[in-house]
């Protein structure tokens, strides 16, 4: 299974919903699980002029905060004051609302992912697992500290990361290839 790529953002990009471009996107930058992305309130977003982040609730009670990628703030921007407009948004401290006003379930969250998915005529399914794995991968394989990366996944243990930094066969052939020869 590849990573999703330009494909999978630009449908995002073109998707006329602000709050599902949002739950599409955070699993992406910021490696959110799909039951920490419903699990968000709107208190959980704090901007700034310069600077926004997001407190996530992972397993076991485990907080983290992160930045807020560039990429994603204007659609959270634009997602918090569309939800205004929703039924109820003074009485539900959810970010992601559904039709009736109350909690997004994970199970429409990835629904609307899969949506996505769809719409972009992907070959290999991208779920939000998939798609926190990338931001997983992409951080490693960008040489990103592990330690660093485990803090951003809600690792408990750095075991459980050093998964996403397994050599691929192109790796192993690039380290062969390292080694003097002499002619």
């Amino acid at each position: 299974m590849s990573a999703p790529g330009f494909r999978w953002l630009r449908a995002v990009e073109g998707h006329l919903s602000p709050r599902d471009r949002v739950i599409a996107l955070i699993p992406y930058y910021a490696g959110a699980r799909i039951s920490e992305v419903v699990r968000l309130d709107v208190g959980d977003v704090r901007r700034s002029a310069r600077k926004a982040e997001l407190r996530i609730y992972g397993k076991r009670g485990k907080v983290r905060t992160l930045q807020i990628h560039p990429k994603l703030r204007p659609d959270l921007d634009q997602w918090l004051q569309e939800r205004l407009n929703w039924p109820n948004p003074e009485n539900n401290p959810a970010l992601f609302l559904n039709a009736g006003g109350g909690r997004l379930s994970a199970r429409a969250a990835s629904g609307i992912i899969a949506s996505i998915t769809a719409d972009a005529a992907l070959e290999d399914e991208t779920t939000a697992h998939v798609l926190r794995h990338t931001f997983a991968t992409t951080l490693v394989r960008g040489h990103a500290d592990l330690v660093v990366v485990a803090e951003m996944l809600g690792h408990a243990r750095l075991e459980t990361t050093r998964h996403y930094s397994l050599p691929t066969d192109e790796d192993k052939a690039a380290a062969l290839n390292l080694l003097t020869i002499d002619r």
